[in-house]
């Protein structure tokens, strides 16, 4: 077995490392561009605006309650029949992560926000600063210590989330097994080969999410 990894590697090696870059790749704009829409939506729903407020709650609730990859059908399925432009499938795909990352990514940031002393925000209010200047100047910037290890956790999810693009021959990792299966053969070995690099790919993400967690802490004292 080892040796049909090794020559499967030698071969196709160059195949799994563009699944790999394309997975990434994914995986970094969703998580990016999630970020925005899940701070914006967060603070929608702190906002105490209750059609902004009801809203949120919708959003999370419809989003974290249906399976992504029915999600990833829905958009692949709406966009291009209601854009008056044509639209590649890949974007479809990534428009459909980032409104899923979105949401998980709001409570990630309610949740950090909501762990800061309130006091902070009476103090902040106190000095005379708005609402909107003490949660931007003073709130968030505290709170970024409890999102951060959250956030890199939700990248790490995503590297795995991202392989569903492979239904819609996107090219990301196991798409690339799909490739070499179909050139060699081979299913077994084929497989724990992308087996293999995501477990080393999300071992080390997550190991450096503990490693900057414990490095919080430790500058917390």
């Amino acid at each position: 077995m080892i040796e049909t990894i090794i020559k499967i590697l030698e071969k196709y090696g160059y195949v799994y490392a563009q699944g790999l870059a394309g997975t990434l790749c994914l995986a970094g704009i969703t998580i990016v561009a999630g970020t925005a829409v899940g701070t914006a939506l967060a603070l929608m729903r702190m906002s105490k605006v209750g059609p902004f407020e009801w809203f949120v709650k919708g959003y999370v609730w419809v989003l974290r309650g249906t399976p992504i990859l029915l999600q990833l059908y829905f958009f692949w399925i709406l966009l291009p029949r209601v854009l008056p432009f044509e639209i590649p499938d890949v974007a479809c795909i990534i428009i459909a992560l980032i409104v899923n990352s979105g949401a998980y990514v709001a409570e990630i940031i309610r949740a950090g926000v909501q762990a800061v002393d309130s006091g902070q925000m009476e103090a902040a209010r106190s000095l005379g600063l708005t609402g909107s200047q003490a949660m931007f100047k003073v709130v968030l910037p505290q709170a970024v210590r409890n999102i951060l290890p959250a956030l890199g956790n939700e990248f790490v999810n995503m590297i795995k989330q991202v392989s569903l693009a492979s239904v819609f021959f996107i090219n990301e990792l196991t798409t690339s097994y799909k490739t070499v299966l179909a050139a060699t053969y081979i299913p077994i070995e084929s497989i724990i080969i992308a087996g293999l690099i995501y477990l080393l790919v999300t071992t080390v993400l997550s190991q450096a999410v503990n490693m900057m967690e414990w490095r919080m802490r430790l500058a917390e004292g």
